[in-house]
């Protein structure tokens, strides 16, 4: 009987899936709604059966999950709770819940050592040496994140308001986030108290922006954030000698390779693949009947 193998890339906004051969060989992709098992399981259930489904029509396979063996790379995976619970109700033959960074690194990396920097809303780093896994970061907004798109939208308030009080000099970035917000304080307060890290890193790009044009600013904020995400690649570098890929991901990745340092950017790699991809290869490794 022919064997099935489904990843799948679950997160916040989107869950993708793939199903693929015993070789590994993709053989169709579906795409469904959030899979957050943290804040909502039973809609990440719901979705990921659904992408799951989708990818079986798309390969033109009777969409028979109960004999397929599946690896998820979400969020939350460290939480037991989550991951019993979504384990527990999952329609697969059989399945394993792993991080989403590390299939971001499996895909990124393949079998090689080498590291990545997850640069999004937040941030975390993975280090792959002599067949071991480091994580660095990922600690969240209130006491991690640093280098994030989270990070960089708060840093932008925050100098907006000290610029509103004159104690630093103001820039068109400063004027642009205080006329979103009438240039009443109060508002950016209000605003702040009850954000959430998306909320924050929606000002990301607009820090970006304006770094782009000089303003100086935003040219700081993004410099300093660069050193952070620096001084986090320093610490991986020192676990793998600063051999083997460094791959940038996440949607701050094409603009950071310009700001890190050149030790760094000299070693930047494009990532040989995406999450998914690196999850069906996971998938097959782990699942496959007889499989070492």
């Amino acid at each position: 009987m022919q064997e099935y193998f489904i990843g799948i890339d679950g997160g916040g906004t989107s869950c993708r899936a793939a199903v693929a051969d015993a070789e590994g060989r993709i053989l169709g992709r579906g795409r469904s709604g959030a899979s957050n098992i943290l804040t909502d399981p039973d809609t990440a259930l719901r979705h990921i059966e659904e992408a799951a489904r989708l990818a079986f029509r798309d390969a033109g396979l009777a969409e028979d999950l109960s004999a397929a063996s599946a690896l998820l790379g979400v969020a939350g995976n460290n939480v037991g709770d989550a991951v019993s619970y979504v384990l527990a109700r999952l329609p697969f033959a059989r399945a394993e819940i792993v991080s989403d960074g590390l299939i971001a690194l499996q895909g990124a990396l393949g079998d090689a050592d080498g590291a990545i920097a997850i640069v999004g809303t937040g941030t975390i780093f993975i280090v792959r040496h002599q067949g071991r896994i480091h994580y660095l970061g990922g600690w969240g907004f209130q006491v991690g994140d640093l280098g994030g798109g989270a990070r960089l939208g708060h840093a932008a308030l925050q100098e907006s308001l000290l610029a509103h009080d004159g104690i630093r000099p103001g820039s068109a970035l400063t004027k642009r986030i205080l006329d979103e917000f009438g240039h009443d304080p109060k508002m950016v307060v209000d605003f702040a108290r009850a954000a959430r890290p998306g909320d924050f890193g929606r000002h990301a790009p607009t820090v970006v922006a304006f770094a782009a044009e000089g303003d100086p600013t935003a040219l700081r904020l993004m410099r300093d954030a660069a050193s952070q995400v620096d001084e986090a690649l320093d610490a991986a570098a020192r676990i793998d000698g600063g051999t083997g890929r460094l791959c940038l991901l996440g949607g701050l990745a094409e603009v950071y390779s310009a700001y890190l340092a050149d030790r760094h950017r000299d070693r930047l790699a494009p990532p040989l693949a995406d999450a998914l991809t690196g999850a069906v290869e996971l998938a097959v490794k782990t699942l496959r009947t007889g499989a070492p």
